[in-house]
């Protein structure tokens, strides 16, 4: 994890445990909501903004770094022999997955055909594997950054590419909780970089807001899958037709 990541992410910590939300550190430092969940999800802070924000917490740069310095590692990304042992076993993958998703371990059994002690039984192979820490009451840690990912073209992405085209992809988006959009166009290698920057980004905006939804009760929050993909392609049947 990058130096700025991590001293975003300690000011995120002194937020929380002094129980001030983006909404009120926003009426302090003259913000919409918005405007600061966005400064944090895309991490662009300007030394002025960012000196605001640490009087509000009541920090120096320097206190900052420290805190930085100090804080646990996270994981960003498993072994591929990690992935592989999570993949190879359905049941230990739906609970990682979950677990990712905060559902706490009687909505896991509830939700799936799943005891809870199997539930526990497979959080303690994720314990082993380094991807959480199992506490008293059956409690989760995650040991992994807010940006964590998939392998690209590993074991488990492998798997969710090969379920999508089966099935994802097998529906007319037309629900009221779903959208498609194919946008084709050209654009210059500069224009194209600025692209992939800004779908990263929007990436990490919901997985920032993945973490603040994450304190609502589980019965007030849904699944949700949105893939981001883009390359250079054309379809074959226009490219039968080029000279």
């Amino acid at each position: 994890m990058s130096h700025t990541s991590l001293m975003i992410d300690a000011l995120k910590r002194q937020l929380k445990a002094k129980a001030i939300t983006y909404a009120e550190l926003g009426k302090r430092i003259g913000l919409s909501e918005p405007s600061v969940k966005r400064m944090f999800a895309q991490r662009s802070f300007t030394l002025e903004r960012l000196e605001q924000v640490l009087d509000v917490v009541g920090m120096d740069f320097a206190e900052l770094a420290q805190a930085a310095t100090d804080a646990p590692q996270l994981i960003s990304q498993l072994t591929y022999a990690q992935e592989e042992e999570i993949i190879g076993d359905t049941k230990l993958l739906v609970v990682a997955v979950a677990a990712l998703n905060q559902i706490p371990v009687d909505e896991i059994a509830a939700v799936y055909r799943i005891s809870v002690a199997e539930t526990v039984k497979y959080l303690l192979r994720l314990d082993r594997i380094g991807f959480l820490t199992l506490l008293p009451n059956n409690r989760v840690k995650l040991l992994v950054s807010r940006t964590f990912s998939w392998i690209p073209n590993g074991p488990i992405q492998t798997w969710f590419r090969q379920e999508a085209s089966g099935d994802y992809l097998d529906t007319r988006f037309a629900g009221s909780h779903e959208l498609m959009r194919l946008v084709s166009v050209m654009l210059s290698p500069r224009s194209t970089r600025a692209l992939l920057e800004r779908l990263k980004q929007v990436a990490d905006e919901f997985s920032q807001q993945h973490q603040d939804d994450a304190r609502l009760p589980y019965d007030q929050r849904h699944s949700i899958t949105f893939l981001l993909a883009a390359r250079p392609w054309m379809p074959e049947a226009f490219k039968a037709l080029m000279r």
